[in-house]
């Protein structure tokens, strides 16, 4: 695996509770292509996954979808297939047929050009998916060879419909050219309008690409070669390449003209003309054939049905009869006695001969061995018992065996039904139950490692149980092997030995639980659900730190351990610092109000000018607030204060 492909963060992340990303496929403009697991239907698909950069522009989410509905609209076996559309989070993806091979962009840079029937081949199927498109009203507007897939098992198929239209929305926005520079056709470039004969246009300079290994237009800057596709005409392709037949360098010409009405109409029109240009070159395409397109490999009639080829009449020859006279008949009477006396011969040595083979075959050939009998799921003794009523000696040899229970056979060597002689000696493998495996530490590695390690081990995972930890996000954090004839689970996490076809638990860390200390109670609450913890309750408690009506702490989870998904809790908000009461000094003197207050905790205000006289001739005769009423420590307390006496 590249370096890229490990720092992928998608790669083992399971979207939408469905898909498992396995590998990266390929990288586009607008989206990456991974290879995933469904594990609802336990089948191989492409992610195409939208670069997250994009997910907010509505112009890029609706080609997005677009690519789903157009070719959720196709029913044909060369155009792929599309399965699913949906988002996660804030990743919007596409579910598409997975092919594995190549890009005819990937063949063309290996091979250069293509032999005259491989592009009939590749043609062939691509105008029979796009005569589909077609049909339906759906104009792909980005046709080149990156789109085109060419799978291991022969099948040809166009996909990426993300610029895909119906042909009654085919107007590109201001002066914005959507597709390739290469293959755009030239009203695309003049008046930015595309429909079935655009798509046409860029088959046609797929095709002169294919035959002579080069694009017809080239040029530093893209409208250079803009203005090529509006200005010039595209050459034979037999200019470059003498091998081409004429018919090819018609049909190039024909799907390349500048104005849209002298091309074929659609790409069902050019398959017509492509399947009359295979007859008159003899050329058959190897690939599958859509059953539907209207277009039959000969003439088919008025009724439209497909030309039968009808086996010739056998004629036999008429016989001859010949007037022989008596000395020819008498020569071919000779010859019949002659010939029948040496059959007799034959006959009489081939007896002999059969009798002598007969004797070697029983006595010391073939026929003096005996088969070995199918002994498997015997105990030992039985199986030694049906060797030895064969004359066979049955010796015990201990294997390892998953599907056999202990104590029975597996199979012998050699193996059921092979030949010995008589009292040889055959190997009776006898199961001594699952091997033993020793996993070295597993907690601290990413889930899929461990899951591979331990299915490579034979021991069967099955779903994870997540929590939230100090450890980071996708490690498991705790291993549970449950042995296969029952009992208590026994901890992996660090080191064990189990036996294969045990199962194992994994416990795999959702990394720290998302703080809510200091939250509104509303983002405290919001968090939580996000992370799969559910607000049960909420509780107050004043507090000198935190604010009022912000969270001072969520509750312990209960029974203690690591937060799970599912699991509920209590916030505690702060109703502000706490209230106390104020002490009464009315009646007290200056010092001794003072100091009744500032040891309760509170400020004391008055007049500076009372500090000249004596403590003992003042006397406080009210105070701000009241003595008894409740305030926040640190609150100033304001005296009133007279002279005694």
């Amino acid at each position: 695996m590249s370096t890229s492909q490990q720092t992928d963060p998608l790669i083992g992340r399971l979207v939408d509770g469905r898909y498992r990303v396995r590998a990266r496929i390929a990288r586009g403009g607008m989206a990456t292509v991974y290879v995933a697991t469904d594990l609802r239907l336990e089948r191989r698909i492409a992610l195409k996954v939208m670069h997250g950069h994009l997910s907010d522009d509505s112009v890029f989410q609706s080609r997005f979808i677009q690519e789903a509905r157009a070719a959720a609209r196709l029913a044909d076996p060369h155009v792929v297939n599309v399965f699913d559309q949906g988002q996660d989070g804030d990743m919007a993806y596409l579910v598409m047929e997975y092919l594995p091979g190549i890009t005819l962009r990937e063949l063309l840079k290996e091979q250069r050009r293509l032999t005259v029937p491989q592009a009939i081949s590749i043609m062939d199927a691509i105008l029979s998916g796009l005569a589909a498109a077609h049909r339906a009203g759906i104009v792909h507007r980005d046709v080149k060879p990156e789109n085109v897939l060419l799978a291991e098992d022969g099948r040809i198929k166009i996909g990426d419909f993300g610029l895909a239209r119906a042909t009654t929305a085919n107007t590109a926005t201001g002066a914005q050219l959507l597709g390739t520079i290469a293959y755009l056709a030239p009203e695309l470039v003049t008046r930015g309008t595309a429909d079935a004969r655009s798509d046409i246009y860029a088959l046609g300079i797929m095709l002169y690409e294919m035959l002579t290994g080069e694009q017809p237009y080239k040029g530093e800057q893209p409208m250079q070669i803009a203005y090529q596709h509006a200005t010039d005409s595209v050459p034979r392709p037999s200019a470059k390449n003498p091998g081409v037949p004429e018919q090819l360098d018609e049909l190039v010409l024909w799907s390349t003209e500048k104005l849209p009405d002298d091309r074929p109409l659609d790409a069902r029109e050019m398959l017509e003309r492509l399947r009359e240009i295979e007859r008159e070159l003899g050329i058959t395409p190897q690939v599958a054939r859509t059953v539907e397109t209207g277009i039959t490999r000969e003439d088919s009639g008025a009724s439209g049905e497909l030309t039968k080829v009808l086996p010739a009449a056998v004629t036999a020859p008429s016989a001859v009869i010949e007037d022989v006279d008596n000395t020819s008949r008498l020569r071919q009477a000779t010859r019949r006695r002659s010939r029948r006396g040496a059959s007799i011969l034959v006959l009489v040595l081939l007896l002999t001969a059969l009798a002598a083979g007969a004797g070697w075959w029983f006595g010391s050939g073939p026929g003096s061995q005996v088969a070995v009998p199918d002994v498997s799921g015997l105990t030992f003794a039985d199986a030694q018992t049906a060797l030895a009523q064969e004359s066979l000696i049955g010796v015990e040899e201990g294997v390892y065996s998953l599907e056999v229970d202990t104590g029975l056979v597996v199979d012998t060597d050699p193996a059921a039904g092979a030949r010995l002689d008589k009292d040889a000696e055959v190997a009776v493998r006898v199961s001594l139950g699952p091997a033993e495996v020793t996993l070295s530490a597993l907690n601290g590695k990413p889930e899929d490692d461990v899951r591979a390690q331990l299915e490579a081990a034979r021991i069967a995972v099955g779903e994870s149980s997540t929590y939230y930890t100090d450890a980071d996000a996708g490690v498991v954090i705790g291993v549970a092997v449950t042995p296969r004839e029952g009992g208590d689970a026994v901890e992996c996490g660090e080191e064990c030995t189990v036996h294969e076809g045990d199962s194992a638990t994994l416990r795999v860390s959702l990394g720290p639980l998302p703080s809510v200390r200091d939250m509104t109670e509303s983002d405290a609450r919001s968090t939580l659900e996000a992370a799969g913890i559910e607000v049960a309750s909420v509780s107050q408690e004043a507090s000198t730190e935190i604010a009022e009506g912000r969270v001072i702490y969520m509750t312990d989870r209960e029974g203690g351990g690591s937060w799970r998904p599912g699991d509920r809790t209590t916030l505690v908000v702060s109703s502000g610092p706490p209230l106390f009461p104020v002490p009464d000094v009315v009646g007290m003197t200056r010092d001794g109000a003072a100091g009744a207050l500032r040891a309760e905790g509170f400020e004391v205000n008055y007049s500076a000018l009372w500090n000249v006289w004596p403590d003992d001739l003042t006397e406080v005769t009210a105070q701000d607030p009241e003595g008894s009423s409740m305030r926040v420590r640190g609150t100033t307390v304001t005296l009133q204060i007279t002279v005694t006496g």
